[in-house]
């Protein structure tokens, strides 16, 4: 079978798996509200946090995370290379952001991204996610937390030619350019959390919602 078709399979199957939105079958399965209508009015792990409390909201977050683990793993096996896993990743995370199954209205996009990475490049990802948890609980910015972990990944993907020992990757373009992606989407979702970090308005972790 050609390459390409079997690529083609991956992010087919990548994306139908991302389209399947965690928080929407959570907040359905507990009798929760209607995600598009409380909170950021979307269907992420954050706002099922904010709007259900911290259980439905792990609940979510892991789901989010584990769907992307297998689309990556669904991604290597149909075409038998890592970079079948690449693309995969970047299918699921589409589908979670703009699910087919749910009328193109998904998540921003971080606990299936966290999937991707810990997938693709473990020990880079493990890095990001330290640093990503040590802004949460220093500012208790979700989002910001978030964009540290995706911004930090593509910078060590992009110098990993150059790195030591383990973190060290052969410098490769089509590596750097998906990883750039990845934050790229992070910050296309994350845009009005952006604009309020600069007001100083945006929410925290655990506090009251700001109007």
């Amino acid at each position: 079978m050609p390459v390409w078709i079997l690529f083609l399979l991956a992010g087919v199957a990548a994306y139908c798996l991302g389209s399947i939105s965690t928080g929407i079958l959570v907040s359905r399965a507990m009798h929760g509200p209607d995600l598009y209508t409380v909170g950021s009015r979307n269907t992420g792990a954050t706002n099922v946090q904010r709007t259900m409390g911290w259980k439905p909201g792990l609940i979510t977050f892991w789901g989010d995370a584990i769907k992307a683990l297998i689309a990556c793993f669904l991604g290597q096996l149909i075409t038998g290379s890592h970079e079948g896993a690449l693309f995969a990743g970047i299918w699921v995370i589409i589908g979670h952001n703009w699910p087919v199954f749910f009328g193109f209205r998904g998540g921003k996009g971080v606990a299936s991204s966290c999937g991707v990475l810990l997938f693709c490049f473990p020990l880079h990802a493990l890095i990001c996610f330290a640093a990503g948890l040590s802004v949460i609980l220093l500012t208790k910015y979700v989002s910001a937390g978030s964009l540290t972990v995706l911004i930090l990944y593509a910078i060590l993907i992009s110098v990993s030619g150059i790195l030591p020992g383990a973190l060290y990757i052969p410098a490769d373009w089509r590596v750097i350019l998906w990883a750039v992606l990845l934050a790229g989407m992070c910050i296309l979702r994350h845009r009005s959390n952006i604009q309020r970090l600069i007001n100083g308005t945006e929410n925290k972790l655990g506090g009251k919602k700001k109007l």
